[in-house]
Formats: structure tokens, sequence, C-alpha cells
């Protein structure tokens, strides 16, 4: 008769095959982890890159509405010159000096209203500037979410290591995806 031949797992043989998978399973999230490292170095660098475009069109705005307070100050001055004038007008009474104010009166006018053009177009400059800049800022902040639900994917798959709870795993994923689904929201 022929003999049958039985393998009988041990307990050794079993503890064996639980580590094995265990090393798979750490395997398998270090590199879930190190993309999701790499995908979060790319988050991070979009995010900074918006922030300092924000940043930039910002400063150029309150650049502008500096210089409009300045072309509005010498909008005053002119008007201030002009009201002189005027009243030099009123008080003089040598026909040549009177035309020589009334001439300078029509300068003062004339420049007058060029500044005024000139400081409503840097207003208007600022406030364009300003509504892009934060208008640039927005994909900011949702890629700065979207790094943050990275960083909690990293975390969770670290944990499900450590623990072996695989349904932290399944966090570790959603995370990640909503954060890589935030992050390409940004860009639309």
């Amino acid at each position: 008769m022929a003999e049958e031949e039985y393998e009988i797992a041990g307990l050794h043989e079993k503890l064996l095959e639980e580590e094995a998978e265990k090393g798979q399973l750490a395997q398998k999230i270090a590199l879930l982890t190190a993309i999701l490292a790499t995908i979060g170095a790319v988050f991070s660098y979009q995010s900074g890159a918006k922030q300092n475009e924000a940043l930039f069109l910002k400063n150029q705005s309150i650049l502008k509405q500096s210089e409009a307070a300045d072309a509005w100050g010498y909008y005053q001055a002119k008007s201030t010159k002009a009201h002189l004038d005027q009243l030099a007008l009123v008080l003089v009474t040598d026909p040549a000096q009177k035309a020589q104010f009334q001439a300078d009166l029509q300068k003062q006018e004339t420049q007058k209203l060029e500044q005024q053009k000139k400081a409503e177009a840097l207003q208007e400059e600022s406030r364009r500037l300003s509504e892009e800049s934060e208008r640039v800022l927005r994909p900011h902040e949702r890629m700065a979410l979207a790094m943050t639900l990275i960083q909690i994917a990293v975390a969770m798959a670290s944990i499900t290591v450590l623990t072996q709870r695989r349904w932290l795993l399944a966090v570790s994923l959603l995370s990640a995806l909503g954060g890589i689904g935030l992050a390409a929201s940004s860009w639309f």
C-alpha cells in the first residue's frame, strides 16, 4: 500500500508565513509612502509657487496704490495752484499780469485733468492687480489642504505597518485620493 504523505504545518511554519505576509505589507506600504511623499513634494512646490506669485502681485498692487496716492497729491497741488491763480486774477489789475495768471490758470487746469486721469488709471491698475493676486491665491489654499491630506495618508500608512490593522490602509488611501482630487481641482 502506498503511503500518503501529509504535511502538517507546525506553529513555527505558521509564524514564518505570517512574518512573510507582514514583510510584504510593509514593503507595499513603504512604496506607497514613497509615492505619496513624492506627490506631496510636488503639491508643496506648486502651493509655494502660487503663494509667491500672489505675494508678488499684491506687492505690485500696493506699489501702484502708492503711485496713485502720489499722483493724487500732485493733483491737489495743481488744484491749489489753480485756486491761487484764480485769486490772483481777481486781485491783480495790470492786464499783462492778468494775462500771465490766466495762461497759468489754463496750464494748471490742463495738468490737473491729466493728473486726475493718471491717478485714476493707477488706482484701477492697483485694484486689478489685487484681484489677480486673490485669484492666484485660491489654488494655493487648495494645494495646502491637499498637502495636509497627503500627510495624513502617509501617517495612516505608517500606523498601518505598526499596528497591522489593514483597515487603516483604506483610510490612508481615501485620504490620499482626497488630496490628489483636491489638488487636481485647483488646476481647473
